[in-house]
């Protein structure tokens, strides 16, 4: 049974003793004034006589019987309040239980609701750190390729191409120059290491710079490796990814002409008529414009 219907019979069990202890009280009531009248017909007795005494007799011990019966009625009216009582007790006792195996129950599933919360959010939580593990891992597998990348292909201002026998004479001055004024310079004695493969190395130069800087001389037009970057920068200038800033070193117009005339339609700088300085700076303002 449920508290509820405990307390309902505890409701009923205390209108009902409430309704016997009014009646009882009624009994009580009524007795109290049957004794008051016998009372005052027998001290009116001394000075009865004859047939009045004889009246007054009768009618006291008539209000004796009628006190009699109905303080047998309110005996009656006792043991059942008596009896209810205990009812009320007992149902008082069962009431205080269910109530108790209730609290206890909701307590219960109180905590069951919580631990379902608690391993709801757990399993949250552990999801969350697997995902934020997952992206970590995957962010730093990227960084670390990126870093690779990096190293590999590296961005570059300018390649310069030019041809061994001018280093001297004009190239290793001119780069000094263009990395003294904070331009990266692709120039092969700095990247190409032992073992390397050159024509790779080369190519990812001149995939990886912004501009060309083709060193033509004499010597430039007869090598077969200042030909293949000067192959590899037109195809470049012609997709729009690089443009070739031509310098002309100890070679006149005609000469270049002859080795290439789209090369000798560009504007070019001389080293004839300007240093690796100044020519450096000319760079700059162009990687500036």
């Amino acid at each position: 049974m449920s508290s509820i219907t405990y307390q309902n019979r505890v409701n009923s069990i205390s209108k009902e003793i409430q309704r016997l202890e009014a009646k009882r009280a009624d009994f009580s009531k009524q007795i109290a004034a049957k004794k008051k009248s016998a009372i005052t017909l027998s001290s009116s007795l001394r000075n009865a006589k004859g047939s009045s005494l004889t009246s007054k007799l009768n009618q006291i011990n008539r209000l004796e019987n009628e006190v009699a019966n109905i303080e047998g009625k309110r005996a009656e009216v006792e043991k059942q309040i008596s009896r209810k009582t205990v009812d009320l007790n007992n149902a008082n006792i069962m009431l205080q239980k269910e109530l108790a195996k209730e609290a206890k129950k909701q307590q219960e599933d109180a905590q069951k609701d919580q631990k379902k919360i608690q391993d709801n959010y757990n399993r949250q939580i552990r999801k969350l750190q697997e995902e934020l593990t997952a992206k970590v891992s995957a962010q730093t597998k990227r960084i670390s390729h990126q870093e690779i990348m990096n190293q590999d292909n590296l961005q570059y201002d300018v390649f310069v191409s030019h041809a061994s026998e001018d280093k001297e004479t004009f190239v290793k001055p001119f780069v000094e120059e263009l990395k003294k004024l904070g331009i990266t310079v692709w120039y092969d004695n700095d990247v190409i290491k032992w073992g390397d493969s050159i024509r790779k190395k080369i190519d990812e130069g001149l995939r990886n710079s912004k501009f060309g800087i083709v060193v033509i001389s004499s010597d430039f037009v007869k090598k077969y490796w200042t030909n293949h970057e000067l192959d590899g920068l037109f195809n470049l200038e012609e997709s729009g990814e690089s443009r070739i800033l031509p310098i002309w070193h100890n070679i006149s117009k005609s000469e270049v002409m002859k080795f290439s005339p789209s090369l000798a339609a560009k504007m070019a700088l001389s080293t004839a008529l300007m240093t690796p300085e100044e020519i450096s700076k000319e760079v700059l303002t162009i990687l500036h414009g």
